[in-house]
């Protein structure tokens, strides 16, 4: 056929046609893709070339918001981040101490000693009010050893975890994982103390391995002293002797050659017994699996039981060991882990019923351990997984547990989350783009139309069998078309999509807000600052009346919830006081009601307050926990000062009240107000209501007013150092302006009365004017 054409078409001229249609239509599978495919690389370059260009309105768009976000995210970052505890070792020549506390994924664990007349009352050892007062710790509160006490003795540490007692007399030895912040790895520490658990000395580290140890359980057997600690990695279960207690160990023998977990041995109706889990057997349920093994002697040989694994089940059930059997009343009580939630979640406690050769049965009983309910801001609110029980020779129970505040994993987490948020801002600042018209490029909007030519049979049969092209094309070309859709009926210049964008920009601040903060700003727990490596607790004391009880109410659920604070006192002075009930609270709460209605009493000497802290705090001053902590540990320093957040300087003649912006801008102050101030409740009492106040009190009582003010004259009368101390809170809120419920509502009435106050309490006590004190950085939470 193609030559009768080429006839038809007569002469070279007709050949020459013919061959050139033949050319066209044999070529047209290479050169029509080829151009097809070029002129969509133009058009797609010439896209990205304008969309990059620096003059280009998208490019502006997402510069400009990129700045924007970034500088919220960054004020988020101020205003949120979490202030790490700064070890007073660094740069004192004491540098491993730096290393210590890093986050780590495995958790943030410490130790806490608790007591009780059996093992089931147990309670922490701030319930027991232990006071020493050469270490400012009144009364001793836990966590009792943490990574900073570790690394402070030049052996930086992470965390501590998985803690045993060994009981010489009168002398505690606790020995501990700690996880080594330079190796990465566990190793064994041990501490000491003369006072049963209130203060601990760190001797060292006992053991130290290439491989990772744990779980070290001390025991002694014929009159030596052992230790078994877990030591999986290395794939054995190891024994070792003391050959100079407690630091020098040697290897005694490889007991079992099987990589177990968390074991312990014990004599049990004349015969040895341990206990362990092998995570590494064939269906063996991790967390969820027990074996035992018996034997003559903890050096002989040992054999497993015949019906092991005697648990193999899911992991919350309590099958992993949790520290030392104990017994009570003849009975013998293991120790297990729920790991259900996350790795270490809490204790379990059960009954042996059954041991012997043939068969294994126990049965779960209450600890009697209440929970934690500060969640985060308690050293031990998320889990905790370890626990030994001692009975010592005075008939009192002893005990050690390990806490975290933060679940395993959760820097992960919070990094993942982070991330997805900041992903998220990414695609609302897309968005924004596109409904304002500064965004008209996602993907090439010419795409090449399907070739129709020849191709050959296997790119047929892919394109066929996966249909690829064709639903690429269509997602394409539906999603070039989104943009146009929603413009149309998103229009940025009507109220509904002002509406739309400004609610868009609001959400990406949010999240902007929120991946930084999950990034950088910390666990969100506002956890306790320890002084000299001890914790401490604090009485939280407001005064008020019927009218603020809604004020009350907010205030209790706000700072019960902080890490430090023990119990909370409501001074009641006029009407008809709450039931306890009614206030929703972490802490004890205690309502004094008074018989008249007078400041003084807020000074007034109350033998049930057992701590020697107490913070004046009125109802509506609300303020963040790290702040409350940052004060508190600010008092511990310098317990003989008033310490709190609001500062006034008392100066010029006639002396005149002014508000904080004039010590501010003078450079100094003189004074501190109680209505938000830590104080020694002892001390403080003494001086206010000595018979040398008997005058100021009455002038409280008459103006109803001036009561810190008399409290600053008191402190200055009995000394001539410094007698205040300033700490600046990140924020601070005044709620009785929400209510009108405020004390002192006419705000010049309330300085006419207070000057009036300073005059009178300087010709009774002395002048304040010669006082000032410089604003210090460090105590004004900047630097801290």
């Amino acid at each position: 056929m193609g030559i009768s054409v080429i006839v038809a078409g007569g002469g070279s001229g007709g050949v020459s046609g013919g061959a050139s249609s033949i050319g066209a239509s044999g070529g047209s599978c290479c050169d029509m893709s080829m151009k097809c495919w070029c002129r969509w690389r133009w058009e797609q370059q010439n896209h990205y070339s304008r969309f990059l260009s620096p003059f280009s309105s998208g490019f502006i768009f997402f510069l400009g918001c990129f700045v924007l976000y970034g500088s919220i995210g960054m004020f988020c970052l101020w205003l949120a981040f979490n202030k790490s505890y700064i070890h007073p070792g660094c740069g004192t020549g004491a540098e491993l101490s730096c290393f210590g506390c890093q986050e780590d994924n495995e958790g943030s664990w410490s130790i806490g000693v608790f007591y009780g007349d059996s093992p089931f009352s147990l309670k922490p050892i701030e319930a027991f009010n232990v006071w020493r007062n050469e270490s400012s710790a009144w009364p001793v509160a836990n966590p009792i050893v943490t990574c900073a006490s570790v690394s402070e003795a030049n052996f930086p540490s992470n965390f501590v975890a998985d803690p045993f007692l060994y009981v010489q007399g009168n002398t505690l030895f606790l020995f501990y994982e700690t996880k080594n912040s330079i190796t990465m790895q566990g190793d064994i520490g041990v501490a000491r103390s003369i006072d049963k658990g209130a203060s601990w000395q760190q001797l060292g580290i006992a053991l130290d391995e290439d491989w990772h140890l744990s779980y070290p359980y001390v025991f002694e057997y014929l009159g030596q002293i052992y230790m078994m600690p877990e030591s999986s990695q290395k794939g054995d279960l190891r024994l070792y002797r003391a050959i100079d207690f407690p630091l020098q160990w040697t290897l005694e023998k490889i007991l079992i050659k099987k990589p177990l977990v968390d074991c312990f041995i014990i004599n049990h109706n004349g015969g040895y017994w341990l206990f362990g889990s092998d995570h590494s057997g064939f269906r063996a349920k991790k967390n969820g699996q027990l074996e035992i093994w018996y034997s003559n002697s903890p050096l002989a040989p040992w054999k497993p039981h015949k019906k092991n694994p005697i648990h193999n089940v899911d992991k919350s059930m309590g099958a992993r060991n949790g520290g030392r059997p104990f017994v009570h009343d003849g009975n013998l009580y293991r120790v297990g882990q729920d790991c259900g939630e996350t790795y270490g979640r809490r204790v379990r406690i059960f009954k042996v019923e059954v041991l012997t050769r043939d068969d294994y049965k126990e049965v779960e009983i209450p600890l009697g351990f209440e929970e934690p309910k500060k969640g985060r801001n308690a050293w031990n609110g998320a889990r905790y997984h370890h626990l030994d029980v001692q009975h010592l020779n005075s008939g009192e129970w002893i005990a050690v547990m390990d806490g975290d505040h933060v679940p395993s994993g959760d820097p992960a987490w919070r990094f993942i989350l982070g991330c997805a948020s900041i992903a998220a801002v990414a695609a609302i600042v897309v968005l924004l783009g596109v409904l304002l018209g500064a965004v008209k490029f996602i993907i090439p909007l010419t795409w090449c139309s399907h070739y129709s030519g020849k191709r050959s049979d296997i790119s047929f049969v892919w394109e066929r069998s996966t249909n690829f092209s064709s639903k690429l094309r269509k997602f394409c070309s539906r999603l070039n078309r989104a943009p146009l859709s929603l413009r149309g009926k998103i229009r940025p210049n009507t109220w509904t999509g002002r509406m739309v964008l400004a609610f868009l920009f609001v959400v990406g601040i949010a999240l902007m807000c929120s991946g930084v903060k999950y990034i950088y700003g910390g666990n969100r727990a506002e956890a306790a600052y320890p002084q000299n490596g001890y914790y401490s607790q604090f009485t939280l004391l407001t005064m008020t009346y019927d009218a603020r009880l809604w004020n009350l109410k907010l205030y209790v659920r706000h700072y019960s919830k902080c890490s430090s604070v023990k119990e909370i006192v409501v001074v009641w002075n006029k009407g008809v006081p709450p039931k306890i009930s009614e206030l929703e609270s972490k802490v004890p709460v205690r309502i004094r009601v008074e018989e008249w209605n007078s400041l003084n009493n807020r000074f007034k000497e109350d033998s049930f307050i057992n701590t020697r802290a107490v913070l004046e705090l009125d109802d509506d001053i609300m303020m963040s926990c790290d702040d409350i902590e940052r004060g508190f540990n600010v008092w511990r320093q310098h317990p003989d000062r008033i310490v709190g957040f609001y500062p006034r300087l008392i100066s010029g003649s006639p002396l005149k009240y002014r508000p904080e912006k004039y010590a501010r801008s003078h450079k100094g102050y003189n004074m501190i107000l109680t209505g938000a101030a830590f104080i020694d409740a002892k001390l403080a009492s003494e001086r206010y209501w000595g018979e040398g106040a008997k005058a100021g009190r009455e002038l409280v009582d008459k103006f109803f007013n001036c009561e810190d003010v008399l409290l600053n004259y008191l402190y200055a009368n009995a000394s001539s150092s410094k007698t205040v101390e300033y700490v600046r809170p990140a924020w601070a809120i005044d709620t009785s302006k929400f209510s009108g419920a405020a004390i002192s509502r006419n705000t010049q009435e309330h300085y006419r009365i207070r000057s009036n106050c300073l005059t009178q309490f300087s010709d009774m006590y002395g002048s304040l004017g010669g006082r000032k004190w410089e604003f210090d950085g460090r105590k004004d939470g900047w630097d801290l």
